[in-house]
């Protein structure tokens, strides 16, 4: 497949192969159906974290956050307006870092809400603290 990009479903952890081109489609997961590039946070585990970031061709932003956290709680709405309007340049998701202790660790995570930025399999840049969806918006742009 020519010009083809892998992306890893972030619902069930399927690595699926599509043409680049084909991306405002609207493609969907070859095993679970759901849309691959959707605009959507997904909620993520430690597997799928780790398989996205790694081996993705479109650049994923994932916000690290817990439930007790207010201000993650308060980011949250402004999180899911920034995934919609970057639907087709950048994924989105978050992993909660009380459930997934290692995550944080590995990491270096300090403290939350923190949004890291990945592309072509390596961290670009970090984001810490509650942002409306605008800064979360010109974050990404920033650095892509």
């Amino acid at each position: 497949m020519k010009d083809a990009i892998r992306l890893t479903c972030l619902s069930c952890g399927q690595a699926n192969r599509l043409p680049a081109a084909r991306l405002d489609a609207g493609p969907k997961c070859a095993k679970c159906g759901l849309l691959l590039v959707g605009g959507d946070v997904a909620v993520i585990d430690d597997q799928r974290h780790d398989k996205a970031t790694q081996t993705d061709a479109l650049p994923l932003l994932v916000d690290y956050w817990a439930p007790w956290c207010g201000p993650c709680r308060t980011m949250a709405p402004e999180f899911a307006k920034a995934a919609k309007a970057a639907r087709l340049k950048v994924r989105f998701a978050k992993i909660d870092t009380e459930q997934y202790p290692t995550v944080s660790q590995r990491l270096q995570i300090r403290g939350i809400p923190l949004l890291i930025l990945y592309a072509s399999g390596r961290e670009v840049a970090r984001l810490s603290g509650a942002r409306p969806a605008a800064d979360i918006e010109a974050f990404v742009r920033q650095h892509l």
